[in-house]
């Protein structure tokens, strides 16, 4: 690690790339703290509130939620928009087909999602605003055509600019511009996270300093087995067959098919969470005696609300490893290029074999993730950490936070390996060892 990054300054591309990624993301961080016109800030910041669908959106928009900017809605409806079209690919076959087409598939894709992202911000940005008019959070005199007109324009764009500045810091920066966003904006609220608990330290379990360092000892040893969990693989051997092409013969050659315990990602999570905090958001916002009793069963972190949650997550992680991995198609590519898995028949055969391995490996996968995002229930209920500090260091934020990092980290090793690979490998005098000067 400290050599990787002691070999960034060596080179001037990747230099560019790394200040260019932070510039952006300052400028992500800065229209965070730009308002929507209109809107009583103290209303707001009661109305996102721990327990509902919006606390976890203002998660995912670094607080840009709570203070209703002109990135209130984040990157959220990009997201949507991704999944949607990646479900719509294993349902409908034309869909399928373009994903197929290569390069030009793929720009496809990016189109319809960019329609899409734009699509879903226009109705979000229509439902918020209704409900901000019916809650009262709008200033004297606000409200009417014009305020829903001028809130949906200003949140589309927000998004609509928060979508560019992913694809350019993907393209012209460094890592996935997409995730750099959440991953910044979930980064900034660790600092204040922190103050709180050290704030509310002699509320803890362990009072004092002994409990503060208590958690950040557990937050460690989270870290360190998402480290681990997310680099855990299980490779299944591939054999080549020898093979001529022309007029030349090509030797057999030995390879892996890995599988990663966690296929689906932090998908699962979210898509739990919102599930399970729906009821308890539209209580909020109604008086309905039904859903009250609903949200009184599901809400905090009582027994039940856990025990679904963690159901739910395993129950998408098969969902959406079965969506985005396909035994048949991997299998087939397999066999299209002369390979097979020893002791194990090419086409179905082969298939059969990928997907009994893989469902094993998503129910531990399934089960690490629910433990994952189990663990602000564990630092609230036996350690007494407050709000801030366990659900921004806990559960799906910090599976972002290390799978960002790490493939951040990734990447950067990837460009110091192309372009000067010698000086990242250290060798001395700058020459591979038994290398001819």
């Amino acid at each position: 690690m400290a050599s990787t990054f002691g070999n960034i300054p060596k080179l001037p591309e990747l230099r560019k790339r790394i200040f260019f990624t932070i510039f952006m993301l300052g400028i992500y961080r800065l229209g965070v703290y730009v308002p929507t016109p209109g809107i009583n800030a103290e209303e707001i910041s009661k109305l996102v509130a721990k327990g509902t669908v919006l606390e976890t959106f203002n998660l995912f928009s670094g607080g840009a939620l709570e203070r209703f900017s002109v990135f209130a809605l984040g990157i959220m409806p990009y997201i949507s928009a991704s999944i949607i079209l990646q479900l719509l690919t294993v349902v409908v076959p034309s869909l399928e087909q373009i994903k197929k087409d290569g390069e030009q598939g793929r720009k496809k894709i990016t189109q319809w999602t960019r329609y899409g992202t734009i699509l879903l911000s226009i109705i979000q940005g229509l439902g918020i605003s209704y409900g901000l008019e019916s809650q009262g959070a709008l200033l004297p005199g606000v409200g009417g055509v014009s305020f829903y007109f001028m809130t949906v324009v200003t949140l589309a764009a927000g998004t609509s600019f928060i979508m560019w500045l992913g694809e350019q810091i993907t393209e012209r920066g460094i890592g996935n511009g997409i995730s750099l966003i959440i991953f910044a904006g979930i980064v900034a609220r660790i600092p204040s996270g922190f103050r709180a608990a050290w704030g509310a330290k002699e509320s803890f379990l362990v009072e004092g300093l002994v409990g503060f360092l208590l958690v950040l000892a557990f937050i460690a040893v989270v870290v360190g087995f998402i480290l681990f969990m997310e680099r855990a693989q299980r490779r299944i051997p591939v054999q080549y067959a020898k093979r001529m092409v022309g007029r030349k013969m090509y030797s057999g050659q030995s390879s892996h098919l890995p599988l990663k315990i966690n296929t689906a990602g932090v998908i699962p999570p979210i898509f739990a969470s919102s599930l399970l905090l729906f009821p308890a958001t539209i209580a909020r916002f109604s008086q309905n005696e039904t859903l009250q009793a609903i949200q009184a069963q599901l809400g905090g972190t009582g027994l039940l609300y856990n025990l679904f949650y963690i159901l739910l997550i395993i129950f998408f992680c098969y969902f959406y490893t079965a969506v985005t991995f396909n035994p048949v198609e991997v299998s087939d590519n397999i066999k299209k290029y002369g390979g097979f898995i020893p002791g194990i028949r090419p086409g179905k055969p082969t298939a059969d074999f990928i997907d009994r391995i893989l469902s094993r490996l998503t129910l531990g996968g399934g089960i690490y993730v629910a433990f994952v995002c189990t663990v602000p229930t564990l630092l609230l209920k036996y350690f007494g950490a407050p709000d801030s500090i366990a659900y921004t260091v806990g559960g799906t934020s910090v599976l972002i936070l290390v799978g960002v990092a790490m493939d951040t980290i990734a990447q950067i090793e990837s460009h110091l390996l192309a372009r000067n690979y010698e000086g990242f490998l250290g060798a001395k005098g700058g020459k591979f060892k038994g290398r001819k000067r």
